[in-house]
Order: structure tokens, then sequence, then C-alpha cells
């Protein structure tokens, strides 16, 4: 373990960036950022990390656990950027993953060490500057790294700008005052658009020491970053102080339309807004933030605390975490229609590019008094974002805790628990999820709520067809499919009770009437440009096919589906169609491709929830491939492409079974 540490601005996190970057081919499992930044809770820091490994915990399984068991065998780099902030948290959790994963590396940025046994530090030093009084250094000024930063910094403000003999002596003292800070000098050298160095260097003479609350040590390198901040402050307008303070409730990037909405007002008109982002932009106060087609902006984390400090100060903190919390409420809101049409993929984007920001309005509902009912309302509509991202576990958490602050029996409570009891049931918990949908289904007859009464039914159907009583759950499946004709319910889940329903048919042999569920539902979705249900009905007729012997036909099925899901990035389902194409390929004599698909199935299938959903027949067809293909390569070959295949990532195991080739930024 090497941690980087230093002072806000001193470089940190572009320094693990290069030097993750540079170390990419020694690690044949990856290497991967885990950004802490955004994160204030800390009980999703282990979370945080499953999240960009793309894990999911089994039921009955920690996070914890499930990390360890991921990580014992893996080579590979961990860049855990900003744990100075839940420092005991990460001390505790890095300590634990080295003890148990021997060929882990971690590359830590910190404002403090961390203090975990084998840990190596590199004091990230500030740039170099010179000594402005020595004579045989005047000549030599731009040579020195913070005087170079400087000059290329305010040639951006201030085209023609050079450093010469008449202004390298301020230039220096600048550079040297503001202690070599990278951070500290961009900022300062903007200022060249309106004043000399020489009236900079009078100016920063007059400001006053900047003291960060709470430090768990003292620092004395924040002291020029906060005369550079503080600078920067006291050379804005009051529009400009107003929405520097404002913008601080965004945990990480944003775009302009969040910030109309959060922080406009009758004292901060919303036709100012876009200049005033325009004017901070120049100031380096916010930054352009990598993203595809929307522009996107965020604060650096030492500008965007200083922020919050003034917001406080101000009065202002709990109205704009209001606004801002409302704002991503509405967001989630506005996709639920959207989620059944041609726009499902592009809302799920969108609501992956906000997930810090969801997070944290959510945990401001739960967190605060009398703002419980809302997170159950946030947590309810989100729930398929949890579901076709892969983020089981995390939705399940929100949910959970959403129905423990909200007992009452109202209509959202069963809404909430349907949601809830869907999840559960597709990482395999089936016990917990039968709770959940009795009591949604009773609630539902309580209130005479038909939707909810449909969905639980629905639901408690999957429950049993998962848990292996097939007469059960046709019963429960019709009576849904029934339910949501008589409500003229049309939604994605909707149509996957009709599915529902046809897999559990195929798995009683009724294979014709299996399809013809199916093709009602792929006729409904053409016509709607759905294309979430139609994966799966595309699934169901793969797996009919393949039960007929239909290899050709199985095969086009399977790879359709596989198509559809990559767009969504739907972990559960890829996982769950290569395993399928698994024994597809093995009933049509490809017992390679068999092995290694079987591999990749078995490195993901634990990621979410038990394998094969913990289905007895799921789990007795794997048996009969894993047998064929076994019994077909012999045990060494076997386990050579089984290894091979366990070793893949997803988007190398969908490559392989649409017969691509993978780039390598697909890989991580």
């Amino acid at each position: 373990m090497l941690t980087l540490a230093g002072a806000p601005g001193i470089g940190k996190t572009r320094l693990a960036l290069r030097v993750a970057a540079h170390m990419r081919a020694r690690f044949p499992d990856g290497v991967w950022l885990v950004e802490l930044a955004a994160l204030s809770d800390v009980g999703l820091l282990d979370q945080s990390f499953l999240d960009v490994l793309g894990l999911q915990c089994r039921p009955g399984q920690s996070v914890l656990d499930t990390l360890l068991e991921y990580l014992a065998d893996k080579e590979m780099l961990l860049v855990v950027d900003n744990c100075h902030h839940l420092l005991d948290a990460c001390v505790s959790l890095v300590s634990r993953l080295l003890a148990t994963a021997p060929r882990l590396r971690v590359l830590t940025t910190s404002r403090q060490v961390l203090r975990v046994t084998g840990e190596r530090v590199l004091d990230v030093p500030p740039l170099s500057t010179p000594d402005p009084d020595s004579p045989t250094t005047a000549r030599a000024t731009s040579r020195y790294e913070a005087v170079r930063l400087f000059a290329d910094r305010a040639k951006l403000a201030r085209r023609g700008f050079t450093v010469n003999k008449d202004n390298r002596t301020a230039v220096a003292r600048i550079c040297e005052r503001l202690g070599g800070i990278p951070l500290a000098i961009e900022l300062a050298a903007l200022r060249v658009r309106a004043q000399s160095p020489e009236q900079m260097l009078n100016g920063l003479s007059d400001y006053f020491e900047f003291l960060v609350g709470g430090s768990r040590v003292a620092m004395p390198r924040l002291e020029p970053l906060g005369r550079a901040i503080d600078w920067s402050y006291d050379l804005c307008s009051f529009g400009q102080k107003t929405l520097w303070a404002r913008l601080s409730v965004f945990p990480c990037d944003f775009d302009i339309e969040a910030v109309e909405e959060v922080c406009a007002d009758a004292g901060l008109p919303r036709v100012e807004v876009l200049d005033l982002v325009t004017e901070l932009m120049e100031k380096s106060i916010l930054t352009r933030s990598d993203g595809v087609g929307v522009m996107r902006y965020r604060m650096l984390a030492p500008i965007r605390l200083y922020g919050m400090d003034k917001l406080r100060r101000a009065g202002e903190e709990a109205a704009m975490c209001r606004r801002h919390r409302d704002h991503y409420l509405g967001l989630a809101e506005q996709g639920v229609p959207d989620w059944f049409g041609p726009h499902q993929s592009e809302w799920l984007n969108r609501l992956r590019i906000e997930h810090a920001n969801l997070r944290t309005a959510l945990d401001f509902c739960l967190s605060e008094p009398g703002e419980e009912l809302l997170g159950l309302r946030m947590a309810s509509a989100l729930w398929f974002y949890w579901t076709a991202s892969g983020l089981l576990k995390e939705g399940r958490r929100w949910l959970d805790r959403a129905l423990s602050l909200n007992p009452q029996p109202t209509r959202m409570r069963a809404g909430a628990l349907w949601r809830d009891g869907r999840i559960t049931v597709f990482q395999g918990d089936i016990p917990a999820a039968v709770s959940k949908l009795e009591e949604c289904r009773t609630l539902a007859q309580q209130l005479g709520d038909l939707q909810a009464l449909a969905y639980g039914t629905q639901m408690l159907g999957v429950a049993s067809l998962f848990g292996g009583d097939l007469p059960r759950a046709a019963t429960l499946l019709e009576e849904a499919v029934a339910r949501h004709h008589a409500n003229r319910e049309l939604t994605s889940t909707a149509l996957l009770a009709s599915l529902q329903l046809a897999l559990t048919r195929a798995f009683q042999s009724d294979l014709d009437g299996a399809v013809d569920l199916c093709e009602e539902c792929l006729t409904v979705s053409d016509a709607h440009g759905e294309t979430w249900a139609r994966s799966y009905a595309l699934y169901v007729l793969a797996l009919v096919e393949w039960r007929r012997g239909k290899w050709m036909e199985a095969t086009a099925c399977v790879c359709d589906c596989l198509r559809l899901k990559r767009t969504f990035r739907d972990i559960v389902g890829l996982t769950q169609a290569l395993e399928l194409q698994a024994w597809i390929a093995a009933g049509a004599g490809n017992h390679n491709l068999a092995a290694v698909l079987l591999g990749v199935a078995q490195r993901y299938w634990p990621t979410f929830g038990l394998p094969l959903f913990g289905s007895e027949y799921f789990i007795a067809h794997h048996k009969t491939c894993e047998s064929q293909t076994l019994g077909a390569l012999g045990k060494e070959r076997f386990s050579a492409a089984f290894r091979q295949g366990n070793r893949f990532t997803l988007a190398q195991g969908v490559a392989l079974a649409l017969a691509e080739k993978t780039d390598s930024s697909q890989l991580t």
C-alpha cells in the first residue's frame, strides 16, 4: 500500500491517476478507481467498492465478506481517492482487504497518513519555487515548477502574458507565498486579467489565513491555499459569491439545469445563472467535468468545502439541501413513465450520471426529521434504476431503510414493499422476499390498492418460481396477468408478468404456450419502442428453442437478447443470458465456448445474489451443461477454459458470445 499524502490542492489525485495509468499493464485483474470525495455516508463505504467492481452481495452475506471473497485471489490495483474525511472507516476496510488479498495493491490519497500495516507514505511536495531575494536565481526564475505553472495558467487568462524581467520577482514572491501549491497558484494566475503581478502581490499580503475547522492534525500547508481561496472569494461579485456557496450542496458534478433549479431564486434570478457559472469557470472556481453530450461542472473539494462553510454561515444550508433533494426527486419521478418506451436506456444512463447526487438527496430525506416520507417516495421511484443497473444491494438498503422509517399503512408503503420484494427475490433471498410481498398483498387488499395487489401477486409468483413451486408460481402469475389487464396496466414490469409465466410454462414443458406469451409481449414491446421487456422475451424464446434442440435459432435469440441488455449494462440479465448461451453451446457441441462462458457466469452470479437465483430448475440445467462439457473436454481442458472465462470481464464475455472483438477501454 502506498499513500500519497499532502494538503488540499497539492496534486495528490492527479499524481495518483498518472501512476495508475502507467501501472495498468502490470495488473491482470485491472486498475480500479474508488472516488470518495462525494461520499458522506460512512455506511456506504464498502458498497462504493462493490459498485466500482460491479459486485453485489449474496443473500445473508455482508458487503465486506463479498469484497474479501472476491479480492482474495485477484492481482489488481485499487486507487482510493480522498480517504481523509472517512479516515477511520478507510483504515479498517483497507487493512482487512490487504490482510486477505496477498496480490492486491492499494494506492490511496489522503490529507493524513492512514497508518495501516505495510503502508508506505509519499509526502507529495509542493512545486519548486525560487527564492525571490536571491540574486543568483533571478534569471533562472522560469525554471521552477511553480513559476512555469503560473505562466501557463496566466497565458490562458490573458493572451500574450509572459514572465519577464519586469514581473519575475513579483511572480516568484507570489509562488513562494502560496507555498508552491498547484491549486493556489492556478487560482492566483487568473487574476492577471485584472491586475499586474505586482498589484496581485500587494493584495495577497492583506488576506487573513484560512483555517479549516475539524482538522485531525495541524497542516501548515493549508494556509497558503486558504489565502488563495480567500483571495478568489473576495474578488467575486455578490452574485458569484452567492452561487459559489449554493453550488456546494452538489457532492460531485452537475449540469446547468440542476444549477438553475436548485440555486436560482428572487435574489439570484434564473436568467443570470448561466453568466455567473461562466464567470466562476473563468475564475477556476468551477471546472468542466468529463462527460458526453450535456456540459457538466464540478468544484474541487477544497473550494466546495469553503463554499459550504459560507452557506452555513448564511443560514441557507437546510433550504439548499431541500431544493437539491426536490430537483433529484423530480428527476427520479420523471424517469418512471419513460421507463416504458423508447427512452429507457437514455433515462438509465442519465440516472447513472447523477448517482452521487441521488445518494445525497436520499440520505438527506432519511436523516432529516420530517423528510422520511419523501425518502420512501424517492427510493420507490428509483427501483428500476437499482434493478437495471445491477445495484440490488444498494437499492434494497435504501428501500429497507425508508420502509423502517415509514411504518404507516399507506399506499406508498404498499408500493415500496413490492418493489423491495422484487429486488429481494432476484437476490435469491426467498424467505425475506415472501415476507415483504405477503405484507404488500395484505395491505393492498385493506386499502383497495389494485395496482399494488397486482404487482405484489406477480412478484410472489416469481418467488414461487425460484423457490421451486411451479404450480403455485403458475397460479399466481396467471392471476397477476389478469389483474394487470383489468387495471389497464401497461408497463415494462407488467409485461414481464407474462414472460415470467412463459418461463414457468417452459419449465413445465408447455413450450408452445411459452412461445405464445413471448410473441404477444414482443408485439406490445415493438408497438411502444420498449426494449427492456423485449430482451427478456428473447431470453425465454432462446430457452424454448434450446429445449427443442434448435441450436441456431436459440443462439440467434440469445445474441439478440445480449445486444439489448448490453445497452442497459444490465449485470443480472447479461449474466443470465451468458449462462444460457453456455447451455446452448454445449448442446451444439461447442464445448470449449461453453466452458469459458460458464466461467464468466460463475464470476458474476455471486456479485448480485445466489447463483442462478437459487432455483433448482436453473441449477439442474447448469449441472447438466457442466457435466456434458467436462465429459467432452476432459478435466484439464475444461478447467483451463473455465479459468479463462473466470478472469474475463462481463464485456469480454459478451463480446465472446457475440463473436466480437473488444478494446481495452471496455474491459475494466
